[in-house]
């Protein structure tokens, strides 16, 4: 094993440092961490560090392992000895795992094995593809075998058609050993076809060894159903969501407790992301967003007795507590962001309500660099509620100049705008290069209660778009902002708000940029994959004409019926397989822009999908992003 000591860097002159500002190629030199888990021993936190390479156009990977009490991080080549590994039986005789496995004929010469080089497809029902995957007949499955080598494995879902893990994002958390060892739990959308694109209902399902038979423990609910877990003293826990349909739903805590399914988050108002069990199973702590953050929450269970079921915020402070690794004495392991710096693992001492830094795989870079400031406010919408709004200022910032300055509209439509650090809408980024970003937490965002979250949903076009222009008129009033050079940006449901705010926003801003956005919601609700999202948030189906809700989504609310009012440059960045937010979005924005006379541009990514993963790729996009602005802002 090597060890990797930690150098802290020189000091540097204040003028030298006011000089190194974030930059793109920069961003993707960083150094991206992803904990594993503590050790067996209870001493290191075992994570791996992920660096992409431009010029290779690929990522490396290494493996540390790192004190739980702080010190010098050690590489390791193998991490298989270290780590308790989840998927050995606690009796350590059987091992579970998953492979695709080839169920459905789909291929042409699935059917007419004679013509193995024809290329079609042939389906009868919806689900023909996936985020960014074709449907080819293949489906996850679970296996178990004894842990030896040689063994067979047994498929526990041998001839359906469902998959575990779920796609397209689902891995080995998706299954887990019961305590006895006679069980292994599985989550899965038991729906095929048609009937899988509308719903949501995932559930967990567990099989016996012995008798080979699969039970469903989650029957009753109609929503999602994931994330098993068993506390320290056996209680199956897990995340639910009640409502079919309804991806972005309140998701609870639930623990089964003596044939008792109790709801330990029914009373609070606020949605759980992911949870991790006290070691002496007496509390769950959770990470949940809040006010603009991502913070750490502890929730009480009282088990058989009357105790008042109590959640507590554990942290508090403008960052994002992310991943729950584990704990150590009183402290519990963490990751942590904020705008300004990627993910590092952090020690919480739950006791002494003090952090302490363990890794620093990209702090010697971030102390070279002058940062951004983030500020909160808080600002008044039409309707009178009070709005966060995160304004990001450049590094450097002198307010007695003037800014040309970004409305960012975030995704989702329901995804928390925290301090989160992407290596693509990098507000960090953005105002290294001289721009305030306006970040507003507008209709739709969990972490200011549900009711806030859920009044989007329907209302794509309607009290949303008042709040984005009342965060950015709030703003703009600031002597520091150049009016004259204001633009907005935005991706996927955020994409959608360029395209509409482009049609209503009355010359406030000079140029537009919108990458896989939203464009005609009745072509969107014609080609995207998970019909349930659109049914939702849609209202339901375009040619339901008797559906107030529907028709307003696919007239008032689309921007396609906003081009004629179109008047300023715009950008529009298209993924060629993003199957959530297909291309022709994209295309119709760019010839509809193009046909009117705009200024435009069409950047076609061919091989990504929602995102930009490929290195060279993302380099290309921070490019033309910045020199879009700079043309034309």
């Amino acid at each position: 094993m090597k060890k990797i000591l930690f150098i802290p860097l020189l000091m540097m002159s204040l003028t030298a440092m006011a000089q190194n500002v974030m930059t793109p190629e920069l961003l993707w030199k960083l150094g991206r961490v992803t904990p594993l888990g503590i050790s067996k021993d209870g001493k290191n936190v075992v994570y791996k560090v992920t660096t992409p390479s431009v010029t290779a156009n690929k990522s490396e990977t290494k493996f540390y392992a790192l004190p739980v009490i702080g010190g010098n991080p050690t590489e390791v080549k193998d991490t298989k000895d270290l780590l308790k590994d989840k998927n050995i039986s606690p009796d350590g005789k059987y091992l579970v795992y998953n492979e695709e496995v080839k169920i459905e004929k789909v291929l042409g010469k699935d059917f007419y094995p004679e013509l193995d080089k024809s290329d079609v497809k042939i389906y009868d029902g919806l689900n023909y593809r996936h985020w960014d995957t074709w449907n080819e007949g293949k489906f996850n499955h679970v296996f178990y075998k004894e842990n030896k080598e040689g063994d067979v494995g047994i498929d526990i879902l041998k001839g359906e058609n469902f998959d575990s893990p779920q796609k397209p994002f689902g891995g080995d958390e998706d299954y887990i050993w019961t305590p006895d060892s006679k069980s292994i739990l599985y989550v899965s959308k038991k729906k095929a076809g048609t009937d899988y694109a509308v719903s949501t209902n995932t559930n967990i399902f567990e099989y016996n060894l012995e008798t080979g038979k699969t039970i469903n423990r989650t029957e009753q609910n109609l929503g999602y159903d994931t994330a098993p877990q068993f506390s320290p003293t056996g209680n199956l826990t897990w995340l639910q969501m009640k409502r079919d349909g309804f991806e972005a739903d309140k998701n609870d805590l639930m623990v089964s407790f003596k044939g008792i399914k109790m709801n330990l988050t029914a009373n609070w108002d606020g949605t759980v992301d992911n949870f991790m069990w006290s070691a002496d199973g007496k509390k769950v702590y959770f990470v949940a967003p809040i006010e603009g953050t991502k913070q750490l929450f502890e929730v009480n269970f009282p088990g058989v007795t009357k105790i008042m079921i109590t959640v507590r915020q554990i942290t508090t402070g403008d960052f994002d507590v992310n991943d729950l690794v584990g704990f150590s004495d009183n402290n519990i392991i963490v990751t942590k962001t904020d705008m300004n710096h990627a993910a590092e693992i952090f020690s919480y001492d739950l006791k002494k309500n003090s952090w302490k830094q363990l890794s620093n795989v990209n702090t010697a870079t971030y102390n070279s660099l002058a940062l951004s400031k983030t500020e909160k406010r808080y600002v008044t919408t039409t309707d009178g509620k009070k709005m966060l709004v995160w304004v990001v200022l450049p590094p450097n910032f002198d307010a007695t100049k003037k800014y040309p300055t970004l409305l960012y509209c975030q995704g989702g439509p329901q995804s928390a705008l925290t301090q989160f650090y992407s290596y693509r809408w990098n507000l960090q980024l953005m105002a290294a290069n001289g721009y305030i970003v306006v970040a507003p937490n507008r209709r739709g965002m969990p972490g200011h209660g549900v009711e806030w979250n859920e009044q989007i949903s329907k209302d794509w076009g309607g009290q949303v778009m008042d709040d984005y222009l009342s965060a950015i008129d709030a703003v703009a009033k600031e002597k520091y902002v150049d009016t004259s050079r204001l633009g907005c940006i935005g991706a996927s449901y955020g994409g959608y708000s360029v395209f509409y705010l482009a049609g209503i926003h009355k010359n406030r801003f000079k140029t537009f940029i919108a990458h896989d956005g939203v464009f005609n919601t009745q072509s969107m609700f014609g080609t995207t994959e998970e019909v349930f999202f659109s049914n939702w948030d849609f209202g339901g189906a375009y040619w339901e004409k008797d559906n107030a809700a529907a028709q307003k989504t696919y007239t008032t609310f689309n921007p396609m019926t906003l081009v004629e009012k179109w008047n300023k440059p715009i950008l529009i960045i298209q993924g060629g397989k993003d199957f959530r937010v297909p291309i022709g979005q994209g295309q119709e924005a760019f010839q509809a822009a193009q046909l009117r006379g705009l200024k435009s541009r069409f950047l076609y990514f061919p091989e990504e999908n929602h995102w930009v993963l490929k290195p060279q790729n993302a380099q290309v996009w921070q490019g033309e992003f910045f020199k879009w602005l700079k043309e034309n802002l």
